[in-house]
């Protein structure tokens, strides 16, 4: 520990080797080939490909030359989930994890983030824990199910997924935590993380704040989701899984602003994550006692 004054020390800074990473989807409408550029410029540690209607996230060879041409690691695949997805690598649920996988373990990503599925894929739901678990069994990579949200109206709620959109509680070994979305499901983000604990194995950082159900994704620090002290609880737990920048640029006038937007969001992630979360004070008798957490 370093000491300070009237007795109070500081522990050294603990930074957890979790890699910092820069989603595809934060540079749109550019394509996935301005996301390996712009990382490597403002110099995050890879990306996460949202495979999309983009036909580049969709093919293992041109996602393998980008990542050699810029030098940055593709450490993560989301399995094309959404709505606007529904026909990007065929339309059976199943086959797209399955793909996904494959292009994971073609290019060394670690994780694939899937979503529950939707209400209306009833035979998918059905055996989606189950199913999940036996593709777990045949791969290194980790399936991370991501929290969502329900959709609110005059004051009620309309769950869009099954088992739920909320994995906590859910028999899943593996989640991806997503605080854009906890806004929108009025969640607490450290809760979440505290109740899955080990299970916390991948991190979509962005703001919100969750008034309407608008997924807004903005920069860290321009909503009301606690941003830093999750980095921060992140940093003093030694969490080692992926820290993913999923951000939403598109109101961008320019790339020099993107690129504005996606630096701020970085140099937000990495100062949090350094930050040292608490310190000690030593009293007059030797005694030593925490004095919080920031």
């Amino acid at each position: 520990m370093t000491p300070q004054h009237n007795g109070v020390y500081s522990p050294a800074l603990r930074v957890p080797d979790a890699p910092i990473t820069l989603s595809t989807a934060s540079v749109y409408p550019e394509k996935v080939p301005s996301a390996f550029e712009i990382a490597a410029l403002l110099g995050y540690d890879g990306v996460e490909v949202m495979v999309s209607t983009d036909a580049s996230s969709q093919d293992v060879n041109v996602l393998r030359r980008l990542s050699d041409y810029h030098q940055i690691p593709i450490k993560s695949i989301h399995a094309p989930c959404l709505l606007l997805t529904q026909r990007v690598w065929g339309r059976e649920p199943w086959g797209k994890l399955v793909r996904s996988k494959e292009v994971a373990e073609a290019l060394g990503a670690e994780v694939v983030v899937v979503h529950p599925p939707f209400r209306w894929q009833r035979e998918y739901a059905r055996e989606f824990v189950d199913g999940l678990a036996r593709m777990q069994e045949e791969t290194d990579v980790v399936f991370a199910v991501e929290n969502m949200f329900p959709l609110k109206a005059r004051g009620a709620e309309a769950g869009m997924y099954l088992p739920d959109w909320n994995p906590v509680d859910q028999d899943f070994p593996n989640v991806t935590l997503d605080l854009s979305h906890t806004a929108v499901s009025g969640s607490d983000p450290l809760d979440m993380a505290s109740r899955l604990g080990d299970r916390l194995r991948h991190v979509h950082l962005a703001d919100g704040v969750g008034i309407t159900n608008k997924d807004e994704h903005l920069v860290p620090g321009r909503g009301n989701q606690p941003c830093g002290a999750m980095l921060e609880t992140l940093a003093e737990t030694g969490f080692r899984g992926h820290i993913v920048l999923e951000v939403n640029t598109r109101r961008a006038s320019s790339r020099v602003e993107r690129m504005e937007d996606l630096a701020e969001a970085l140099a937000f992630a990495r100062l949090h994550l350094a930050a040292a979360p608490h310190t000690w004070e030593v009293s007059s008798a030797g005694e030593v006692t925490r004095r919080g957490v920031r």
